[in-house]
């Protein structure tokens, strides 16, 4: 799922649980500096906000990982609602967080990433703590930190970047690598700028810190650092963070000054004519940059940085890894692209730059090494593996391409991988003819037009130079926590009424698993709350939720396991006996599709068909 579709779920989400109202208002009063002293604790425990948080991680893939446990979202999804709320009010109640697995990922320098992964309920109780302190630490936040926050991303820091170069004329850039971030976050600093946000609920904050110093497993309880891998992990490196975007900005873009100007430019013209050094940051989680015009400004900000970080945050930076960059003269690499600027045009005098960005050089290394290692396993794989082995294939480039497109001469890049990858490739059985009707509608709409694609065993590799540059957009600084804001990136469902979804969230089948009356949920919106078989509108008093492979034939409550039918027609769909079905077929007056539907049902139920 595309990051912008996700983020897209998750306002779905807060509305299905009509928790998007009480984000707002956080918002809100955070904005207005309204310090959280005592309810804070009570909205994370509130039953709607624990059902959300299961359905916000249910689909995560995250939920899969083992903790150390053995648990994963498996063992929560048959508990019921109000088992699965009396946990998360159980464990908070008292709270002792299990210990951390401990979990080494390659990186594409050939190091190791040590993750840590907590249970599967301590991330659930991460989850409904997040939902809560996301909103009050967004009206806080800095307007140009990107990672981890709602509806920006790696396109945005990259936007910024390139307005700066372009636009602002900042050619030297602050490269700031700090060492081991995540591993070296001071723990009561961190709790300290918790406080400072405004929130100050002690329950809150004795909870968090406890998180802080879960143990992992073989090494013990940690005195510093926050485990990459915790779904609370990333706010918390924001907040720690925030302080040192706000520093930065009030060097320059919020420095106070004695006349109140009538609009930015008019300031900004005066401070130019001060001591002060011009300076722009744009950030992503910890790799961040700081924009400036000259290379002596860049030094007198790189040492000030440096001095800052260490003596605020006790944080170090890699003196290997953190440079000043003329970008006329050498690239800068930026979240796995590298970009510097050209001249253009023929005025000496007045010498226009414009950016160009590539793939960078690691990036570039570490993409060819795994589509080859992927196209190895398709080579390799059995026939009735070779088609998940091409998907997983095109799955990892059609990500690539949605990742890079951010680079001005991607297409470069791209056509290089081609090149470099065609010997692997040319190892296939290749047949040259190209059906446009086997292919999918997502490959047919975005690919089809390529004279590249290469049919393997009767399906299609995606084409690897097929991609062009897709301007970057600036983040327009709206945010979700407003009405305004949110309907720039998402409209409020209209499939059904608001009403009748609050009645079932607080109406759950309360026999039936979490998962159940989650994706009942979930179904009865994606129908329009019509009944499958009859297509008419439904009442949520009659409408019911059946399986379509039941349970006793080792049917699940997944979503494609399940669809709203009228009351009478989910009786008529299990009843054996001719009476009871003449009986409903005379009520329900069921035309040729509406049997048709309703003997699909009865089939995958075990039932036989209706034959009038």
């Amino acid at each position: 799922m595309k990051i912008k579709n996700l983020k897209r779920q998750k306002l779905r989400n807060n509305e299905y649980y009509n928790m998007q109202i009480v984000f707002d208002e956080l918002y809100e009063k955070s904005k207005k500096g309204k310090i959280f002293k005592n309810e804070l604790y009570e909205l994370i425990i509130d039953p709607h906000n624990i059902e959300l948080a299961f359905r916000n991680i249910k689909n995560n893939t995250g939920s899969q990982t083992k903790g150390t446990d053995g648990k994963t979202i498996k063992n929560l999804i048959s508990k019921t609602n109000e088992e699965v709320i009396n946990l998360v009010k159980g464990k908070l109640n008292n709270f002792q967080p299990q210990k951390v697995r401990r979990v080494e990922i390659p990186k594409p320098n050939g190091k190791t990433r040590a993750l840590g992964i907590p249970t599967i309920s301590d991330r659930l109780v991460q989850q409904c703590i997040l939902q809560i302190l996301e909103p009050i630490c967004e009206a806080k936040f800095y307007e140009h930190s990107y990672g981890f926050r709602p509806t920006r991303g790696v396109k945005n820091a990259l936007a910024r970047a390139y307005t700066l170069a372009n636009i602002s004329k900042c050619h030297h850039v602050v490269d700031i690598d700090i060492e081991g971030f995540f591993d070296n976050i001071n723990h009561g600093k961190l709790l300290k700028q918790i406080w400072t946000l405004g929130i100050r609920d002690k329950r809150v904050i004795s909870i968090i810190s406890k998180m802080l110093k879960a143990e992992i497993e073989g090494i013990g309880k940690p005195n510093k650092g926050t485990p990459q891998g915790g779904i609370l992990s990333p706010l918390l490196a924001n907040i720690v963070l925030n302080e040192f975007d706000h520093w930065i900005n009030t060097q320059w873009l919020d420095f106070p000054t004695i006349h109140e100007y009538a609009n930015s430019s008019n300031r900004h013209r005066y401070l130019r004519r001060t001591n002060l050094k011009e300076m722009f940051l744009v950030r992503y989680a910890d790799d961040f940059k700081i924009f400036c015009k000259s290379n002596s400004d860049a030094v007198k900000i790189y040492n000030a940085t440096k001095m800052w970080l260490k003596e605020r945050l006790n944080l170090n930076i890699s003196q290997e890894k953190s440079k000043i960059v003329n970008l006329k003269n050498n690239y800068s690499d930026f979240l796995g692209i590298k970009f510097k600027v050209h001249s253009k045009g023929t005025d000496k005098e007045n010498k226009k730059y414009v950016v160009k960005s590539f793939v960078s050089d690691k990036a570039h290394t570490h993409i060819l090494k795994t589509l080859d290692e992927k196209l190895k396993c398709i080579e390799h794989s059995s026939q009735k593996d070779t088609l998940k082995a091409i998907s997983n294939y095109n799955a990892y480039l059609i990500g690539l391409h949605d990742y890079y497109n951010g680079a001005t001469h991607c297409s470069v890049n791209f056509a290089k991988l081609a090149y470099s990858i065609l010997p692997r490739i040319k190892k296939f059985k290749i047949k040259k003819k190209i059906n446009l009707d086997a292919l999918s509608n997502f490959i047919r709409e975005r690919y089809g037009k390529s004279k590249q694609l290469i049919n393997v065993c009767g399906t299609y590799l995606v084409p690897i130079s097929y991609i062009e540059y897709k301007t970057v957009l600036n983040h327009s600084q709206n945010s979700i926590y407003t009405k305004e804001g949110r309907e720039k990136f998402h409209e409020q469902q209209k499939a059904v009424k608001t009403e009748n979804i609050v009645y079932l969230i607080k109406n759950p089948i309360t026999q039936r698993s979490m998962e159940y009356n989650d994706n009942r949920i979930s179904k009865y919106v994606a129908q329009y709350g019509k009944c499958y078989v009859t297509k008419r509108l439904l009442s949520v008093k009659e409408m019911h939720c059946h399986h379509i492979t039941p349970t006793h034939l080792n049917g699940n409550d997944h979503y494609n396991n399940l669809v709203i039918v009228n009351e009478d027609i989910h009786r008529l769909i299990h009843a054996s006996t001719e009476e009871t079905i003449l009986q409903y077929l005379n009520v329900l007056q069921l035309n040729k599709n509406d049997l048709e539907r309703l003997n699909n049902l009865r089939i995958k139920a075990n039932m036989k068909e209706i034959c009038l």
